[in-house]
């Protein structure tokens, strides 16, 4: 039987009344005050999360650019310094070894930001794919914690804690490095959320008095510890997509509708460049859309879905939205049922239940 991991903050989480459950390889927490609570106030307040598990995989050298071109679906010729995007890292087909975030540190130096059931595979993907080529590729992943604070209250607590870096002006999806508690990480204005917020990386060694201090000072204004449990419908009403269960090996980048982290027009060629091209002129087959229901239920991985009496796809995500408070999810349709309003059925435990397709996200943050 595996053993499963423990991030450098279990112990926190235990003294926090955290509900430890596998996930992953990990010993991690689903909930602590409860997943509605912790949705709720991510939503309106602000929300601590550990994200130790997480893999971080550095790529440095001559032909590092060269090697997260082929394996991205992205173009990281267009990052700045301190800047991040959203890929798909891509087999030959065009489908999903998994997502992650691309970080620009320097010329030949990047920071790929990956699942953390899938750093062992990735790692040896990648490797693979820099055969032959002048690139250092190195799983970090055991070295660097990750601690994450979302919510609106986040750039208000954030900031209190960091030296030498005006994170408050960090524009969404840059990140700097600053002094956190005498120690010098790498804050990045990201999160899975739908909210604001900051992901800090920094040694694990620091990582239980950075948690510490920041629900010391947080938690009269509101902030709490959120599991994995809030972190996933979190994501869900933003539309963020989920390794395993909206996006695999078997579906495409056009299929999971990433059209827009698709650069088909980069100037490198890439895994599945050829077989996306194709796709795209020819048009795709299914598509995965975001969808309410119309009648009482709640839909779930893996739930079929019916149009008139046939099977034609099957919901990827579904929940009880805590903040929109409707029963919503996601699912691959044929694609002649994936335009707004069209209608279709979820098998929900034998019933029938009427859905609708309706446009992402169910939820956008307020601007500002």
């Amino acid at each position: 039987m595996e053993t499963l991991k423990r991030t450098p903050l279990f112990e926190e989480h235990r003294k926090c009344g955290g509900k430890i459950v596998p996930f992953a390889g990990w010993e991690m927490p689903v909930q602590y005050s409860g997943l509605i609570d912790e949705h709720i106030t991510v939503r309106t307040k602000a929300g601590l999360f550990d994200v130790s598990h997480m893999g971080e995989i550095w790529v440095k050298g001559k032909d590092a650019l060269k090697l997260v071109q082929k394996v991205s679906s992205n173009d990281a010729t267009k990052l700045a310094y301190g800047q991040i995007h959203y890929a798909g890292l891509l087999t030959e087909k065009g489908t999903f070894v998994d997502d992650m975030l691309v970080h620009k540190i320097e010329d030949n130096f990047y920071l790929l930001v990956v699942n953390a059931s899938n750093v062992d595979k990735d790692f040896a993907f990648i490797k693979k794919n820099a055969e032959g080529m002048e690139v250092n590729v190195v799983n970090k992943s055991d070295e660097i914690a990750q601690i994450a604070i979302q919510g609106p209250l986040s750039v208000e607590i954030m900031p209190q804690f960091v030296k030498g870096a005006d994170i408050a002006a960090l524009k969404y999806y840059w990140f700097t490095y600053g002094e956190v508690l005498g120690e010098k990480c790498l804050i990045a204005r990201t999160g899975y959320t739908g909210e604001d917020g900051f992901e800090v990386y920094l040694s694990p060694a620091k990582a239980p008095e950075l948690w510490n201090a920041l629900l010391e000072k947080g938690t009269p204004m509101g902030l709490k510890p959120a599991g994995l449990g809030a972190r996933d419908t979190l994501r869900l009403e933003a539309c963020m997509t989920l390794y395993g269960n909206d996006i695999d090996d078997t579906t495409t980048t056009l299929e999971a509708d990433l059209g827009w982290i698709t650069k088909l027009d980069k100037p490198d060629d890439f895994n599945g460049k050829a077989i996306l091209l194709e796709q795209k002129a020819k048009g795709v087959s299914k598509k995965l859309v975001a969808f309410e229901l119309l009648e009482a239920g709640i839909p779930r991985h893996e739930m079929a879905c019916f149009h008139e009496g046939a099977k034609v796809g099957h919901v990827t995500s579904g929940t009880m939205a805590p903040f929109v408070k409707k029963a919503l999810g996601m699912a691959y349709l044929p694609i002649g049922l994936c335009e707004a309003g069209k209608e279709f059925h979820v098998d929900i435990r034998g019933k029938m239940v009427k859905a609708k397709v309706v446009p992402k996200p169910f939820y956008k943050r307020p601007k500002k």
